[in-house]
């Protein structure tokens, strides 16, 4: 049954040998000088790209630098090394790789103003609180790139793959978080780094295993090899669940400030012409943006229309299209 679904999903005339696998995904095998050159300068010019497309918010920009970024190499070359149940130097490159990343990330947040909204940046914001979904998306793009480096016929959707895959910019989020002292938000993007790095081995590991990788070439017992699947696996399950939880938590902060809208909008009823902007959660301080032609109703009425409505002692700000900040004070108080 196995064989036969592995004879569909890669016939034995377009299966790549183990010996072609190691060849492209182990960088301390064949041609090392050769190799490990084309890997650090395409990984440092890949990350000086990103670096310029986080800064500049251009996703044509960091999509390019995903196009040819080379970590996803030595992070299949993980996968591969961990089915036969041999030593590989690949996470020492993929390690090395990230901290360079994250360095030249930490250099370049330099140039930012100390006023900078990082939030502001759609290229930092969308990757600085991973959700499941990243997780599930990673998953499916392991499982593509595995089977596309098995196969002969199919070696044209590898660049696709890389642009599915986030790998070196949430890197120089990290870095550029760090440099600017937000510790939470480098923690966010270093979250999705690692699930999209775990996604990428596990999917990998179960491609290359159900193959035949696992033992092609050479005997070797299995009772290792499941171990390195559960230990994998655990470790892939507790990544999960803290997406899964900031998920929920993403969920309930939209339908708060979904709430907080109403309760404004509601607010301003009484003042002709006025009207809500937006309303954003940022480091745990709700912000009320309106428009107003004249001056604004008493905040007491709306911190009171907001109790039941959003969690009891959150702090409320009114920012108006003059720029002034209203302290309205906490939700409960």
């Amino acid at each position: 049954m196995l064989s036969s679904l592995r004879d569909r999903a890669l016939p034995d005339h377009q299966r790549r040998t183990l010996e072609e696998l190691e060849e492209d995904l182990d960088l301390s095998y064949g041609d090392t000088r050769a190799k490990q050159s084309a890997f650090w300068s395409m990984l440092f010019l890949s990350a000086v790209i990103a670096a310029g497309g986080v800064l500049t918010d251009s996703t044509a920009t960091v999509i390019g630098a995903m196009i040819i970024a080379p970590l996803s190499t030595p992070i299949m070359g993980i996968a591969l090394g961990a089915v036969q149940r041999r030593r590989s130097t690949a996470a020492l490159f993929v390690l090395a790789g990230g901290l360079l990343v994250v360095v030249l990330g930490a250099l370049f947040s330099l140039v930012l103003p100390a006023s900078y909204d990082l939030l502001s940046n759609s290229q930092i914001s969308s990757r600085t609180s991973p959700g499941l979904m990243d997780l599930v998306a990673a998953l499916a793009t392991g499982f593509a790139g595995a089977l596309a480096l098995s196969r002969r016929d199919v070696a044209a959707v590898l660049p696709g793959v890389a642009i599915a895959i986030s790998l070196v910019p949430p890197l120089v989020v990290t870095g550029v978080c760090l440099g600017q002292a937000a510790w939470w938000l480098a923690l966010g993007s270093s979250v999705l780094f690692l699930s999209n790095l775990l996604a990428l081995v596990f999917a990998g590991m179960m491609v290359f295993g159900g193959l035949g990788y696992a033992t092609a070439g050479r005997g070797r017992k299995t009772g290792g090899a499941r171990r390195t699947y559960l230990a994998l696996g655990l470790l892939f399950g507790a990544v999960g669940v803290l997406l899964a939880a900031n998920t929920a938590a993403t969920v309930l902060v939209q339908l708060w400030t979904t709430r907080a809208a109403n309760s404004a909008t509601r607010w301003l009823a009484a003042s002709p012409g006025a009207s809500v902007v937006n309303v954003s959660a940022q480091s745990r301080t709700l912000y009320i943006q309106v428009r107003a032609p004249g001056d604004l109703p008493p905040v007491d009425t709306l911190l009171a229309d907001l109790q039941g409505q959003i969690p009891d002692g959150v702090p409320v700000v009114v920012v108006t299209n003059e720029g002034r900040q209203l302290q309205a004070g906490r939700v409960g108080d």
